[in-house]
Formats: structure tokens, sequence, C-alpha cells
């Protein structure tokens, strides 16, 4: 059930089998997340972004950890606080911010928004505005995996709140009834909308439900990358191998509320600055300095490209066309008439 991380002379061992530009590759992913939603709040706040929003603020270790080993063969099903699995997938910054705009060339054409981004041709089935909506489509798709005789996975993301939809039971059962390659990413952090998982829960670690279905339980801290790491390698080599679905629970915290209307009352100041401590940005940039992979120069440089990215996503998103008040229903029905998608990128 619970995780102990394993190190070799005082390193994460997951570090030496992982080759270091990917570990570079994950910090920079991490600082991408965390300054495309800092970007999208700020857009949000000066009006250009209508709606609401989840940010995952706080949660960017649970998202990259569990994507960085999955190839575009691989599926992942995501949640309204999606966004660092997007980009943990391989989304382009630039369309996220145009789909947040409402532009044509977003993902979803405008259509979906913040909490509807997907991208199927990188394995991105889409975020799900449902609590626990993307539990059976994860289902589905590592049932249409094991019909097919490939050896792709499927990681299905989803909040503390979902752990006790019917959705969440039904999908693990069928998971462990057909040795489906699903692999269940509870990422657990401490509410669901203003309800602690104290309050919500009868057990203690959502990842002890994986026992009634017979299948591995473990709980990790989801604010260290290495841990995540180590834990998604091991359950999606078993994924693989015709092992079947592992249950992992992420124990994170999201530092931002609910969602933009969240006035945050349930919750102490106290609490909040605790987790702030632990931001699991800081701590694998730390591990990375120390273990050599990466120097303070290069960490500089890549916030630098960072800040590039998400300036010049911004501005493609503004300039971008709006869609035709008259095609508003296309993509959105099947059989709804096709346009010229002036100005998508193919």
């Amino acid at each position: 059930m619970g995780y102990v991380e394993d190190k070799v002379d005082g390193m994460p061992a997951i570090f030496r089998n992982v080759p270091e530009a990917a570990l570079r590759d994950a910090l920079k992913k991490m600082i991408l997340v965390r300054r495309f939603e800092e970007s999208a709040e700020q857009a949000y706040m000066r009006g250009l972004i209508h709606g609401t929003m989840h940010l995952s603020i706080g949660q960017e270790a649970s998202a990259i950890g569990m994507t960085m080993l999955l190839n575009d063969d691989d599926y992942i099903t995501s949640t309204h606080r999606g966004h660092g699995h997007c980009i943990g997938k391989g989304a382009d910054p630039k369309r996220m911010f145009a789909e947040f705009f409402g532009k044509e060339t977003g993902y979803c054409h405008g259509r979906g928004g913040s909490m509807h981004i997907a991208d199927v041709s990188r394995g991105n089935l889409g975020a799900n505005g449902i609590v626990g909506g993307g539990l059976p489509i994860a289902v589905g798709a590592g049932l249409s995996i094991k019909k097919q005789g490939r050896d792709s996975v499927v990681v299905c993301f989803f909040g503390d709140g979902a752990n006790n939809e019917g959705a969440f039971h039904e999908s693990l059962n069928f998971a462990a009834i057909w040795n489906l390659p699903v692999i269940f990413v509870c990422e657990n952090n401490r509410y669901g909308m203003s309800m602690s998982v104290e309050r919500s829960t009868a057990v203690t670690h959502v990842s002890q439900r994986a026992a009634s279905y017979d299948m591995p339980g473990v709980t990790v801290d989801g604010n260290r990358l290495s841990d995540v790491l180590q834990v998604a390698d091991e359950a999606i080599s078993r994924a693989r191998g015709g092992g079947g679905p592992t249950l992992i629970e992420c124990e994170t915290y999201r530092i931002r509320g609910h969602s933009k209307s969240d006035r945050n009352r349930y919750r102490t100041r106290e609490e909040i600055e605790s987790w702030g401590a632990r931001d699991p940005i800081t701590f694998f940039e730390k591990q990375l300095l120390e273990s050599g992979f990466i120097d303070a120069a290069a960490v500089q440089a890549m916030r630098a490209e960072v800040e590039d990215e998400i300036k010049a996503g911004l501005e493609f998103a503004q300039e971008s066309p709006s869609p035709l008040i008259d095609e508003l229903t296309r993509d959105v029905y099947t059989g709804a008439p096709e346009s010229t998608r002036q100005g998508i990128p193919q």
C-alpha cells in the first residue's frame, strides 16, 4: 500500500533508468504547466478569457510523472483540472491557449474551453467536466487495446471526489474482470470542491479500494516526481506485459481554489502555506541540481524558454480567428457541415 523510495548512492533509483534528457524535459514541462496556468489565470482576471477554469497549481509532479513514460500510441483520460495532463501528453500550449480564448485554432476549435481539451492524435482522449467521467472511457479504450492485441496502455486521471462515484467502482471492477491495461491515477488533492477527503471517504487511502477489485494499489507522495515516476514505471510495465490494471493514489494539493468562484473559506491560510512549502517544482529542481543532471545556468535558460513559449502562445491565441456564428454546431454534432477551418494547424 505505502511506498518507500528506492535510492542508490542517495539518488532516486528510477533516475538511473531514465535518460538525463528526459528528466530535464520533465522539469521544463512542470515549469511550463505552472506558467501556462498562471498566465491563463491572469488572462481570465483581465477579462480576456470567459467562463471558468480549474487550476492544478501544486500538482505538476503527478501529471508529468505519470505521462513522461508514455508514447503517442498510449492514451490518457483527464479531468476538469487537466491542463498538466494535456501538456504531459504533448499538447501545444499555443493551441491550448487558443481553446481557452474560444478560437478556431484551439484543439476543439473553440467549442470546448478549459475543461474539454482533447488531442486524439497524441492519445489524449480528452478532459472531462463530469466528475469521474473519464473512468469508463478509459476502460473502453483499454478493452479496445486488448481486443486488438496491442501493447498500449491507458492512464486514467481522476480526483479524490470521483472515488465515491459509481463510475469509479464499475470501471475498476470491469478493468479487473477483463484484465485491462489501465492505470487508474487518483490525484488526491484533499478536497472535492469544498468537501475534505476525510469527511467524504471512509478509507484512509483511496488506494485501499484496489483490494476490492483484486488489483495492486499504492499511495505515493504526489509532490515528488521521482516517487510518481517509480510507481508509474512499475504499473505501465505491468499493464504492457498483460498484468492488468493498477490503482495509484498521488497525495498532492491544489494551491488555488476549486475554481475561479472558490472563495477558500473551508481551509486555512496555514494549511495552504504548508503545502506551498512542499512545491513539487522546487523539490524536483533541487534533486536534479544535487544529482548533477542540470546546473543553475541551464535552469535559468529553461525558464527563459518557457516564458518565450508562453508569450508566443498568448499572441497566437489572441490573433487567431474566432468561430463563425453560422457554424457554431460544426464539430459538435455528427454530420454537421465542414468548413474551411481557416488558420487551424494541420
